[in-house]
């Protein structure tokens, strides 16, 4: 079985992604790993090099600036990176930047590949998520926040990335037959000094809409006001990824919240009776979940 790791990433440096944790938390159990990175000026590139991997394979792209509606360009690169998966690779493993797999994980994810490598009506594997904010101590606990979505996909040319990269589809937008497993992504992208957070949420959004849009939307904040906007997040009891360790010793902000301050929506309340009393999923979800009967 052969597994090819994949990701992009743009401004590494400037906005402070974790890509090299991501890169590197998944790096054992692909067979190589194919990164695109967009137009950067920021030592991107350079960054990237100091894993010393020959598994690591750079594709240097150029971000399409048209392309600014609802983060399509975001799918178009990851797409970009996927026609350079070799032919022969079983699994592409996808990881976004400022995404992490623990350690514990690897085994149980390679053994799911292993197990439906030949299972037909597979078509990717399903993680859950833990969604860190404000600091590494919290996490999100509201329907903001997905819950799932699929980072192992088989190698097929008629599956590609869909919509702003989040997920992906086949064929003609046909959703992806998948399987759930017993393994989590941790995901840091609301993790940085207020700062930084504040200027990449302005870059981001450059993606989603022109610029009559963000004119009308924005605000001239300097720094991200992360108790402003929280609506319901709880203690991280766990431990982190070992990749994670040095970047989150030299955090150098304070966040400190108080969960007793929580509010629950309406939406929220609605949402989790259906599902817990009558069994009605009313989450958005990318994917068709399948159980194949399991192998004798």
């Amino acid at each position: 079985m052969k597994v090819t790791g994949f990701s992009i990433i743009k401004n590494a440096v400037q906005f402070d992604y974790p890509i090299v944790a991501a890169i590197q938390s998944i790096l054992p159990i692909c067979d190589d790993f194919v990164i695109a990175i967009g137009d950067s000026d920021d030592g991107t590139e350079q960054l990237i090099e100091q894993i010393k991997s020959s598994k690591i394979k750079v594709v240097k792209t150029q971000w399409n600036q048209q392309l600014r509606k609802g983060g399509y360009v975001l799918a178009e690169e990851t797409n970009k990176a996927l026609k350079h998966i070799p032919k022969d690779s079983d699994w592409a493993f996808y990881i976004q930047g400022d995404e992490v797999i623990h350690e514990k994980y690897l085994q149980s994810i390679h053994k799911a590949m292993q197990h439906y490598k030949e299972e037909v009506s597979v078509d990717g594997l399903l993680f859950e998520y833990v969604h860190f904010y404000g600091s590494y101590d919290y996490i999100g606990n509201s329907s903001k926040w997905y819950s799932h979505e699929i980072r192992v996909i088989k190698n097929q040319p008629n599956i590609y990335s869909y919509r702003d990269a989040q997920g992906f589809r086949k064929d003609k937008n046909k959703k992806l037959k998948v399987v759930p497993i017993e393994a989590c992504v941790y995901h840091y992208g609301w993790v940085k000094p207020p700062q930084i957070m504040q200027q990449k949420k302005e870059n981001s959004i450059r993606y989603y809409h022109n610029d009559e849009w963000i004119k009308k939307n924005t605000s001239n904040e300097s720094s991200y006001d992360y108790a402003k906007k929280i609506e319901n997040i709880r203690r991280f009891k766990g431990k982190h990824p070992k990749v994670m360790e040095k970047r989150i010793a030299k955090k150098n902000w304070e966040f400190l919240y108080d969960i007793s301050k929580n509010k629950v929506s309406i939406k929220d309340r609605i949402k989790f009776f259906l599902k817990t009393y009558l069994g009605i999923n009313s989450y958005y979800v990318n994917y068709k979940i399948i159980r194949p009967k399991k192998k004798r």
